[in-house]
């Protein structure tokens, strides 16, 4: 049975194919039956660029357990890369990201 769980920002970066790089235009998180990894479900994350053919897209397959920890690892290194833009590069974190470090 399918989740129905999706989550779709826009995004702004590049990423990889073969030997190619393509810009991104959106990324899309979702919980659902894998497809390749040897799993039940999965947290999926595509990243696409909705005006190039259907193969301009990376994707990656996660254990539910492998997620939280890349969340927690992109959310301590967000608070240091705000922490690092605000005292560094003089560019305004908020100030309760500044007293937490």
């Amino acid at each position: 049975m399918c989740t129905s769980i999706v989550e779709i920002v826009d995004a702004e970066g590049m990423a990889k194919r073969g030997d190619e790089w393509f810009p991104l235009t959106q990324a899309v998180v979702a919980y659902d039956h894998a497809r390749h990894a040897p799993l039940g479900d999965v947290i999926t994350l595509d990243f696409i660029n909705t005006g190039l053919e259907p193969g301009a897209r990376a994707g990656v397959e996660l254990a539910l357990e492998t997620a939280r920890a890349l969340r927690d690892a992109l959310d301590r290194a967000i608070a240091a890369a705000d922490i690092e833009e605000a005292e560094v590069r003089g560019k305004g974190a908020p100030m309760e990201l500044v007293r937490a470090a």
